[in-house]
């Protein structure tokens, strides 16, 4: 049976001949020339279609077997489809950069924990979003690790999760700055990574009791 191909950020689809790769775009921000070559990758390699992700990502779906490493090449891009025991890209909002409704910096704040995160290895998958307001379009609250922008600064929670067992975060601070935001995540990691769980961030956190963690944090 063909399976996926984590190395190369391939995965098999449903015909189990060909595969879908995932560029890292993070917060499904790209300038015009990237997102052409994209296309024309795409097209040079016939592949089936292309998918905008629900984790703002483009798919490059239907890709052969032996196309897969010369498409990397050609696209000259790092690969984000990771799957597994690892950080997800981090989802984000357009925040006060674009965004009318914007308190915070979402951009800035998702582009540093990309950069910081992306594809390290946990105990379960981590999914991490950004909102610049309470509007939440990054779905801060459903996942593992999730901020929200005030005017007073950011709200952060812990333990949020999607999926067939849905869970709201569990709210931890509010008002922080963007040092203390950065630091406070860095600790959760730090904390959640140490120990001997195979739970998501979540179930982690209600075995633990929310108080329990919130010391152990801090």
């Amino acid at each position: 049976m063909v399976d996926n191909i984590p190395e190369k950020g391939a995965a098999v689809q449903r015909d189990q001949k060909t595969f879908a790769v995932i560029p890292h775009i993070p917060g499904g921000m790209i300038d015009p020339a990237r997102l052409r070559k994209i296309a024309d990758v795409a097209e040079r390699y016939n592949a089936k279609t292309l998918k905008i992700t629900s984790e703002q990502r483009i798919a490059i779906i239907g890709v052969e077997l032996e196309d897969i490493d010369q498409l990397w090449n050609d696209l000259d891009m790092k690969h984000g489809g990771f799957t597994g025991k690892r950080v997800r890209a981090t989802k984000f909002c357009l925040g006060t950069t674009f965004c009318k409704k914007g308190e915070q910096d979402s951009v800035g704040m998702g582009m540093k924990l990309d950069e910081r995160y992306h594809a390290m290895e946990t105990p379960n998958k981590l999914k991490i979003g950004v909102s610049g307001c309470t509007n939440s379009c990054a779905e801060s609250a459903v996942k593992d690790i999730g901020l929200i922008g005030t005017k007073k600064g950011w709200n952060l929670l812990v333990g949020g999760t999607s999926g067939r067992k849905p869970r709201i975060g569990d709210l931890i601070a509010k008002n922080l700055s963007d040092g203390d935001a950065l630091n406070l995540i860095d600790s959760i990691l730090t904390f959640y990574r140490g120990s001997d769980t195979k739970k998501r961030l979540g179930r982690f956190v209600e075995k633990l009791g929310i108080e329990k963690f919130s010391e152990e944090i801090r």
